[in-house]
């Protein structure tokens, strides 16, 4: 089942001086459930599709259509709800609060959709079970690992229950171990909740692990294979 289709898609920075086709003309979609890597040197256009299906930048032309919703056509405060309910994301840069600790991080997302409070911390401490990191519940971000961090990147994406997990070059800053790690945890969780999960990646150990590779390259989709 497509859960995800994007047509024509488009997006032009500097349109009022030398125009930069980020992404050029791109159609695509996504069946529930895949495990997919966007790949493609730096510029190509991987990241700024990738912010495009969260809505967290809008198309200059085209559309992008998610579980039958239309979000290309949404305003800013109907994005930010969508993405509360429907999209967990995975950044490079961690992105936790450093003043929180990790199961406050993971408890977060839920908090802004008022999740009672024993039901969220049982839901975080499951999943801190999860991603392997029982027992630094109350760590701070700045006492934990890069890839320990990320792992709980991954647990707070997961918190809502979302159904898709987009995630730009969630490896970059890890060591071998620790990536392998991650992509373990995320395929597992891929399998076993049926998530889609939609990486932008420079990292060959990703692209190992999808099952499909979509290459583009000044902004097209120049292959898209299935594994």
């Amino acid at each position: 089942m497509k859960v995800i289709e994007i047509k024509n898609l488009h997006k032009i920075y500097d349109e009022s001086t030398v125009p930069v086709h980020a992404v050029n003309g791109i159609d695509l979609s996504y069946e529930e459930g895949e495990f997919a890597a966007i790949v493609g040197p730096s510029g190509s256009g991987k990241t700024t599709m990738l912010n495009m299906l969260g809505g967290l930048d809008s198309p200059t032309k085209g559309e992008i259509t998610i579980n039958n919703i239309k979000i290309s056509d949404m305003k800013p405060s109907q994005l930010i709800d969508f993405r509360l309910n429907n999209i967990g994301f995975v950044f490079q840069a961690y992105n936790l609060i450093p003043v929180l600790t990790a199961k406050e991080n993971v408890e977060f997302i839920m908090q802004l959709q008022k999740w009672p409070k024993e039901e969220r911390a049982k839901r975080a401490l499951e999943l801190m079970k999860a991603v392997g990191l029982e027992g630094r519940e109350n760590s701070r971000p700045g006492k934990l690992s890069g890839g320990q961090q990320q792992r709980v990147a991954v647990a707070r994406a997961l918190a809502s229950k979302p159904k898709f997990i987009l995630a730009d070059e969630p490896t970059a800053n890890l060591d071998s171990k620790s990536t392998e790690t991650l992509l373990d945890i995320m395929e597992k969780l891929n399998k076993e909740e049926n998530i889609t999960f939609i990486f932008s990646t420079h990292d060959a150990r990703v692209v190992k692990k999808a099952r499909r590779v979509i290459t583009v390259e000044d902004g097209k989709v120049i292959s898209d294979e299935n594994k």
